[in-house]
């Protein structure tokens, strides 16, 4: 496997934890329990002023790309446009796909399902290491340029986005506890998951690649850098 090989496997992979991301939010938001903060305030502006979820999800992502590019004066990234542009159109696919939730058990389940989702979907698209996505970009940028914490800004921007969506009308209960409160601890399980499983995949197709050229080197025998790593 060469080099563009082995890139296309790390941008298949990057888009596939995008669509299985986007599935778990479908599945959140049919539960009807309780959205994320960014899916209240999505939810919210449709209840407001129509269009899709989705489609609200890409229109808050290019105002957060270009703010973005304005705070660091740097170009868009790709990874962060791939994102916000499969993110929305999943969104929609899937919620068109999913009936609504029923019974309270089944509205729970698809709820807790739906934030697991989320979080090896986060643990596919982040592993192959291709780049941030719109609204982790901006939180990146505000730490740079106001010396906080991460974490600070973080509850700062996640706090503004779910005042405004339920000003707007979107919902907010148990699920945007859940997921709150619960979605860190779960991706810091998912997602060592998903880098061991990418860096097999990646580190296999690079040991192939040598194969054929002749000796593996120790180290080199990925083929792919040591930011892949």
């Amino acid at each position: 496997m060469g080099k563009a090989q082995l890139l296309t496997l790390r941008w298949l992979i990057f888009m596939i934890g995008l669509i299985i991301m986007s599935f778990g939010i479908a599945l959140m938001i049919r539960a009807e329990l309780g959205s994320a903060p960014w899916d209240v305030l999505h939810i919210g502006l449709t209840l407001q002023f129509g269009l899709t979820v989705g489609t609200w999800s890409i229109i808050m992502g290019i105002f957060i790309i270009g703010f973005t590019s304005l705070l660091t004066k740097e170009r868009p990234q790709l990874g962060g446009v791939v994102n916000m542009v499969l993110v929305g159109v999943f969104i929609d696919v899937f919620l068109f796909v999913l009936p609504a939730g029923g019974t309270f058990l089944w509205q729970l389940l698809m709820l807790l399902g739906g934030i697991i989702v989320i979080a090896y979907g986060i643990g596919l698209y982040i592993a192959p290491n291709c780049g941030a996505g719109p609204r982790d970009s901006l939180m990146l940028a505000l730490t740079q340029k106001t010396g906080w914490k991460v974490s600070r800004v973080r509850g700062i921007m996640e706090i503004v986005v779910l005042t405004v969506g339920w000003l707007l009308g979107g919902p907010v209960f148990l699920g945007t506890i859940l997921f709150c409160f619960g979605i860190g601890a779960v991706v810091g399980i998912t997602l060592p998951q998903c880098q061991q499983f990418v860096d097999r995949l990646i580190k296999r197709g690079g040991m192939d690649e040598n194969f054929n050229k002749g000796t593996i080197r120790a180290d080199h025998y990925d083929g792919v850098g040591k930011e892949v790593r």
